[in-house]
This record gives C-alpha cells, sequence and structure tokens, in this order.
C-alpha cells in the first residue's frame, strides 16, 4: 500500500505541473554570511581578494585579521565597512570608515597588523622559517567593533597562506671561507640574475626578503655581518671588513647557478653604506645597486680589516626621545654630524644606483643622504653618476620601505642601542604607505 500511495502523489504532482506550469521551489532557510580570501595561498608580495557576502544590505560590519607569529605573540589589524545593497562588501574596491586603516586599501588588513592590545611592546614581524608561511585567520563581524573589546561572535571566516618561497625555491647553507648566509635559488638550473642581500644593523640573518627575491627570479644571498653566532668576536659588534664581503659577493660570482656578469647589490639602512662601500672600495664590480632608506657614511669606525670594532658611536648626542621614552636618532645620521673620512667615495662608483628614500624615516636622515648622491663628483672616465642614478623618494606621507604588504614596523629594540631604550623608526600611518615588492 505504501509504495501505491507515491505512484498516486507523483501522478497528482504531474497533472497539476500540466496544468499550472512548472513548480518552483523556494527554500525558507536563511543563506549564512560567507567571507572568501582568493587566493587562499599566496606570494607575500601579491594582492589577495577579500569578499563578504549574504550579509544585511547598508549595515555595519567589521573585518578582521589575526595571526601568530613564532614567537607566539598575537597580531591584528581590523576595519569597519558598511555593505551595500545586496549585503557584500568587497575590500578591494571598498573604503573603510574607522579601524587600522581608513580609505580603499585592498591589502590593509596585513600591511596593518599591529600587536595586539596587552602585547609585548617593540615587536618586529619577521619570519624565520621561510618554508612556512603565515596563515592569516580573517573573520566577519556585526556592527562596527574593536576586536580586543571582548569575545565577539563571527559571522564567517577564513584561513589565507601567505609565503615568500614559491614551490621549486631552494634554500642552501652557507658557511664557506668564513661566510654566513643564506642562498636562495629559484626553481630550474640557471644561470640566474644574482643579489647580495643586506640588511640594517638589526644583526642576525633575516632570509625572507631572499626567499621572495628567488621566488621571483633571482639568486639571492642574504649575508649576515653582525649579531650571529657563526661570526666572529662579539654578537654585539661589527667584526668583519672588506674581505669579508669581497669574498662573499665572490662566492657568489662562483656558483655555477648565477650568471656572474649580472649580479646587483640590494642594501637597507646600513646595508646601504655597505652596498656602496662594497661597489666602490673592496675590488668587485657589481652591475647595480638598490639602497633603501640609508646613510653614506657609518657612524662609527668601520674595521679596515677584520678585527673586533668595539662601537664608539659619536652621534648619540643627537638622539632625541618622545614623550613614550622612545628614541629617535635619525639627526644622528645627518651628512654633518658625521665624520668625512668615514664616507663612502661616490666618485668610484661606476654602475647604476636606484636610491630610495622614505621621507618620514626616523632613524636615518635619508632624504639628505639623497641629496649627497645627486651632488657627488664622478670621475672622467665613467659615463657620470648622473646618468646612473634613480633617486625614487616616497612624498610627504608615512613610508615604511618594507617588503610586500606587510605589518609595519613602528619601532623596535635595536641590537646598536646599549640601553634599553626602544628605537622609534617611524610615525604610526592610517593610510597608504609604500613597499618595495
Amino acid at each position: 500500500m505504501r509504495m501505491i500511495s507515491r505512484i498516486i502523489v507523483r501522478g497528482s504532482l504531474v497533472r497539476f505541473q500540466h496544468a499550472v506550469g512548472p513548480v518552483r521551489w523556494q527554500s525558507s532557510v536563511k543563506q549564512a554570511p560567507v567571507l572568501t580570501a582568493a587566493p587562499a595561498r599566496s606570494l607575500i608580495d601579491e594582492q589577495i581578494s577579500i569578499k563578504g557576502r549574504f550579509l544585511p544590505p547598508y549595515s555595519p560590519v567589521t573585518v578582521c585579521a589575526r595571526l601568530q607569529c613564532e614567537d607566539g605573540d598575537l597580531w591584528e589589524a581590523f576595519a569597519h565597512y558598511n555593505t551595500n545593497a545586496g549585503g557584500n562588501v568587497n575590500l578591494t574596491s571598498d573604503h573603510s570608515l574607522g579601524g587600522s586603516y581608513l580609505g580603499c586599501e585592498p591589502m590593509g588588513l596585513f600591511w596593518g597588523l599591529q600587536p595586539a592590545p596587552g602585547g609585548r611592546e617593540g615587536l618586529r614581524l619577521r619570519k624565520k622559517d621561510t618554508e612556512t608561511p603565515y596563515r592569516v585567520h580573517i573573520s566577519l563581524m556585526e556592527g562596527h567593533v574593536s576586536p580586543s573589546g571582548g569575545q565577539i561572535p563571527e559571522l564567517a571566516v577564513v584561513i589565507t597562506e601567505r609565503w615568500y618561497m614559491a614551490p621549486g625555491v631552494r634554500r642552501i647553507e652557507i658557511r664557506q671561507n668564513g661566510v654566513v648566509g643564506t642562498l636562495y635559488l629559484p626553481p630550474g638550473p640557471g644561470p640566474f640574475p644574482g643579489l647580495l642581500d643586506l640588511w640594517g644593523f638589526g644583526g642576525g640573518l633575516p632570509e625572507y626578503r631572499s626567499a621572495l627575491l628567488a621566488s621571483r627570479g633571482y639568486a639571492s644571498l642574504c649575508l649576515s655581518y653582525i649579531g650571529h653566532k657563526d661570526l666572529p668576536g662579539p654578537t654585539n659588534q661589527l667584526n668583519v671588513g672588506d674581505s669579508y664581503f669581497r669574498s662573499a659577493f665572490q662566492l657568489l660570482q662562483n656558483r655555477d647557478e648565477v650568471d656572474a656578469e649580472r649580479i646587483g647589490i640590494i642594501g637597507l639602512s646600513f646595508g646601504v653604506y655597505l652596498s656602496l662601500r662594497i661597489a666602490t672600495q673592496c675590488g668587485v664590480n657589481p652591475s647595480c645597486l638598490i639602497c633603501i632608506n640609508g646613510p653614506l657614511a657609518s657612524i662609527f669606525p668601520y674595521p679596515e680589516e677584520e678585527g673586533f670594532n668595539k662601537h664608539s658611536c659619536s652621534g648619540d648626542k643627537y638622539w632625541k626621545y618622545n614623550d613614550q621614552g622612545h628614541v629617535e636618532f635619525r639627526d644622528s645620521t645627518l651628512p654633518t654630524h658625521l665624520v668625512l673620512e668615514h664616507r663612502v667615495k661616490l666618485e668610484n662608483l661606476a654602475c647604476p644606483l636606484m636610491f630610495i628614500v622614505g621621507e618620514d624615516d626616523l632613524s636615518t636622515a635619508s632624504t639628505e643622504h639623497a641629496d649627497l648622491v645627486t651632488l657627488a663628483p664622478v670621475d672622467a672616465t665613467t659615463d657620470g653618476l648622473s646618468d646612473n642614478l634613480v633617486v625614487l623618494p616616497e612624498h610627504k606621507r608615512p613610508s615604511l620601505i618594507a617588503l610586500g604588504h606587510f605589518a609595519l614596523m613602528m619601532c623596535t629594540e635595536f641590537l646598536f642601542l646599549d640601553t634599553k631604550d626602544m628605537l622609534l623608526i617611524r610615525p604610526c600611518p592610517k593610510r597608504k604607505v609604500g613597499w618595495v615588492g
């Protein structure tokens, strides 16, 4: 009887459809909000698209990003948006009305990341293990709220992975002829154009820029020169000189995977001085220099040959302190405050130079040093420095010249300081920043 009953019902439905046309079914179940981030897996300098859907029209929402760094500290950023008539929000085109940033900033949730309230002071988000990604937890909340205001229900969540190493990139530790570094090679046999990667006086061996450069087709050797256990002497002193940097450049030249005629040097902060010194006084011929926010001279005596060098900074009398006790030593790097003998010999520079300047940098007088570069004398045997110079200023805005779309550093502990003071790097931005990718 049960089977016959079902046949009768179906027959009735067919006759009903013939009489009134096709039946359209409509569910009374409300679609839950959806948050997407595409692509879900990307390199750190790639823009992603973040969208929320199935929300009430013209409603306030908050989008929040959180990640836990390798040291266990929580970082977060958030922004306030209003949905459109269709109940959607799109971070690529919509404007943030408040939170960690303002305006249309598709990647604001990433470069706006800061230590969560109550966290340690002076943190810097720097990837240590380049073979693993940052996993960023992105959530959607009802109303214009602050994530630190308590337990706020999440309407939707998505996880995105941000990588420095593309698939196929090779990482090789270098401990050869006294050189301490890590070499990153792109996929394939090469030969690839090469870069010697020099960071600032924070010390150690930051590898993530080289990992990303290799992901973009460059063989990159990130080089440690201070603050590393495998270097000679005390870790808080500069104990290597010209021969060390010459050996590192030549090591890169001698690799089969590297095109020996196309090797440049990229330097940040104190790495700018080192890059210029290597190119002008170390007997090597790089094909180009990229100098980011740095000086043309050392603020302490540079070791002409390997040997322990106790820092004797003559510029500490120019340090400034803000209301929070953070130290700013931009003025100590002004060209007029540096010893003339410590300047690099720009007249010996024989390769193209790109000098990138952040005008709001509080740690180095980058603008004044860029002016010196443009006025430098040239050797009559070369094409002239002015013909091989590009100066890229980041005009009149907070400008962290950093890598990719990632967290800006406002202040940090600094190896050079003998005190516990925090070094103030840049004022806190609320709008668009510049970066080098």
